[in-house]
C-alpha cells in the first residue's frame, strides 16, 4: 500500500491524530507561558538568581525525550498528564530565556525616563518593559512551539495520542507508508505554525503590542483541539500495541469478523497492562501466555468467531543453517514440546511481575529440565539469535542462547528486541539472523497471506496451520520451521475481571452489546 492509499483508508484516524497533536502542543505551551513569563520577570528583579534558574531550565532541555517520558510514568501514570508535563518542561527554556533577555535589553534611559515621569515599578513593567520586550518573548514562544510539535510525536508512546501513533506503528510493522503518514503531517504542522508566527511577527512591527497579544490569546483556544476527537468517537476505549493494530491477523481481522466500535489508543506493549489496571482503557490486546494476565487479574475473552489463528511457537532458522550447523538444530530441539501454556505464563510472570531477569528465569528453567550446561566459551564462530520486542521473546532468546552455548562449541550473538515481525523475518531471510522464535499464526496470515478460503479452512486447525507454514516457508524462502515448543500464544482481547463479571463478558462477541 502506497502513502496516498494509506492516507485515504485512514483519513479519519489521521484527522483525529492531528487534532490531538495540536492540542498537546498548545496545552503544554499555554502552561509554559503561564509559568515561564512570570519567572522570567522575577529573575530580572533578582539578577543573582538568573544564572541558576536559566541553568536549571537548560538542564531540563538536555534530558532525552523518551527518558523524560519514562521517568514521568511512575509519577503521573500514562496518557495526557505525563505527556503534557514533559512538553511543558521542554517549552520552558526558550520562553523563560527570551522573557529575561527581552526585559534586560530595554534601554536603561527608557526606564529612567519612566521613573522620572512618576511611574511605579509595576507600571514601568506593564507599560514600558513588557511592550518593548514582547517581540523577543514572542520569538521564544515561536521556538517553543516548533520544539513541542516535534517532541509531541513521542506522546503516543505513553498513550497520549498524536501523530506518533502512525510513526511508531509504521516502525513496528516496517510500513514506510504508515511512518510517512505520521511524519509528514507533523513536519507540516511545525512549518505551518512557524511560518504563521513569523507572519504575525512581521505584521507586529507596525502595531507591536496588539498583534502579539492577539496571537498569544489564540494559544488557550488551540488547546481545545485535544478534546475534539472525543466529540466524534464513542464506545469502549481499547488499548492496542502498534503491531496488533496494523497486522492483518490482528485488529483488522477482528473488525472483519465482529461488529466492534472501539475508540482505539496506540500504546507501547508494556504500557497496555498499566493502562487497563488504571482504568485508562476498557479492553487491551495481548498474548494468551502473558504472565501479566495473572498479575493484573484479567480475563481473556473467547474468540468465538475464529478471527485470530492459532499461534504455536517454534524456532525458525535461516536457509542452510541445518546443513552448516546441525548441532545448533539438535540443541534447540531439546526444548521441543517441553513448554506448555501454563509454564510459559509462569515464566513470563516471573519476569514481568516478580522482576527477575530473562537470563535468570531461563537458567532456572533449563536446570529444572536438566538441560542446562556451562558455557563452553570457545570464542569462535557465533550464532545470531533475534527476537521481537516483548517479554516472552526475551526469555526464548536466553533459552536458545544457553542451550547453544552449553551443548555446542559455538558462541551466541543475541539480538533481542529487534522490533516487529517484518523486521525479524527480513533479517532472517537476508541471513542477518540465524534463528528466532516465530508463531504459526503470524507465519500463516502475516508473512504468507494465503487466500481467504484457505484461511477459513485452516484457522481452527493448529496442526494444519503448522504443516502449511512449514512447507511453504521451505519452498518459498528456504527457511526451516523446527518443532513447536508446545504453547499456543494466540492473540487475545482482555478485560478487567470486575468488568467481565459486571457486564457478563465471556466472548469477544459480547463486546458488541456495549
Amino acid at each position: 500500500m502506497n502513502l496516498l492509499e494509506f492516507i485515504q483508508n485512514n483519513s479519519d484516524k489521521l484527522f483525529e491524530q492531528c487534532f490531538e497533536h495540536i492540542g498537546l502542543t498548545f496545552i503544554s505551551l499555554f502552561l509554559a507561558i503561564l509559568i515561564a513569563v512570570p519567572v522570567g520577570i522575577w529573575i530580572t528583579r533578582r539578577p543573582g538568581w538568573a544564572a541558576p534558574v536559566l541553568g536549571f531550565a537548560g538542564v531540563l532541555q538536555t534530558i532525552p525525550s523518551i527518558a523524560l517520558l519514562g521517568f514521568m510514568i511512575p509519577i503521573l501514570g500514562i496518557g495526557i498528564k505525563p505527556a503534557i508535563f514533559a512538553l511543558f518542561l521542554y517549552a520552558i527554556l526558550p520562553i523563560l530565556r527570551n522573557t529575561y533577555t527581552g526585559i534586560m535589553e530595554v534601554e536603561e534611559a527608557v526606564t529612567e525616563a519612566a521613573k522620572g515621569m512618576g511611574m511605579t515599578s509595576r507600571q514601568i513593567l506593564r507599560k514600558v518593559e513588557l511592550p518593548l520586550a514582547l517581540p523577543v518573548i514572542f520569538a521564544g514562544v515561536r521556538t517553543a512551539t516548533v520544539i513541542n510539535v516535534g517532541v509531541a510525536t513521542l506522546a503516543s508512546y505513553i498513550g497520549a495520542g498524536g501523530l506518533g501513533e502512525f510513526i511508531f506503528g509504521g516502525i513496528a510493522l516496517d510500513n514506510s507508508a504508515m511512518v510517512l503518514a505520521g511524519a509528514i503531517p507533523a513536519a507540516l504542522l511545525a512549518v505551518f505554525f512557524d511560518q504563521s508566527l513569523a507572519f504575525i511577527q512581521s505584521r507586529a512591527k507596525r502595531t507591536r503590542t496588539r498583534q502579539h497579544l492577539k496571537a498569544l490569546a489564540l494559544v488557550p483556544l488551540l488547546c481545545i483541539f485535544y478534546l475534539l476527537p472525543g466529540f466524534f468517537t464513542s464506545g469502549l476505549v481499547a488499548g492496542f500495541d502498534p503491531e496488533f493494530a496494523g497486522r492483518e491477523d490482528g485488529y483488522p481481522s477482528l473488525l472483519e469478523k465482529y461488529d466492534l466500535e472501539f475508540n482505539t489508543l496506540m500504546l507501547n506493549a508494556g504500557l497496555m497492562y498499566r493502562a487497563i489496571k488504571e482504568k485508562e482503557v476498557d479492553v487491551i490486546s495481548g498474548y494468551a501466555t502473558d504472565g501479566r494476565v495473572k498479575a493484573y487479574d484479567l480475563v481473556l475473552l473467547e474468540d468465538d468467531r475464529y478471527a485470530l489463528p492459532p499461534y504455536f511457537c517454534a524456532p525458525i532458522t535461516r536457509k542452510g543453517l541445518a546443513a552448516d550447523h546441525p548441532e545448533v538444530v539438535q540443541a534447540v530441539e531439546l526444548l521441543a514440546g517441553r513448554i506448555s501454556d501454563e509454564i510459559m505464563i509462569d515464566l513470563n510472570y516471573q519476569v514481568d511481575h516478580l522482576k527477575k531477569s530473562p537470563e535468570e528465569v531461563a537458567t532456572a528453567f533449563l536446570k529444572e529440565l536438566r538441560l542446562w550446561k556451562p558455557d563452553q566459551q570457545q570464542g569462535g564462530e557465533s550464532i545470531t539469535i533475534g527476537s521481537k520486542i516483548f517479554t516472552e521473546q526475551y526469555i526464548l532468546v536466553e533459552l536458545y542462547a544457553q542451550l547453544i552455548n552449553g551443548h555446542t562449541n559455538l558462541d551466541v550473538d543475541p539480538k533481542p528486541g529487534l522490533g516487529g515481525t517484518k523486521i525479524c523475518f527480513e533479517a532472517l531471510a537476508n541471513n542477518e539472523l540465524d534463528l528466532y522464535a516465530e508463531y504459526t499464526g503470524t507465519g500463516f496470515q502475516v508473512i504468507l497471506s494465503p487466500p481467504e478460503n484457505l484461511v477459513a479452512d485452516l484457522i481452527d486447525d493448529p496442526e494444519g496451520v503448522y504443516n502449511y507454514v512449514k512447507n511453504e516457508f521451505e519452498e518459498q524462502f528456504g527457511i526451516q520451521w523446527l518443532s513447536p515448543l508446545g504453547f499456543n500464544n494466540a492473540y487475545a482481547l482482555m478485560v478487567r475481571k470486575a468488568d467481565a463479571e459486571k457486564y457478563s463478558w465471556e466472548k469477544i462477541s459480547d463486546l458488541e452489546r456495549k
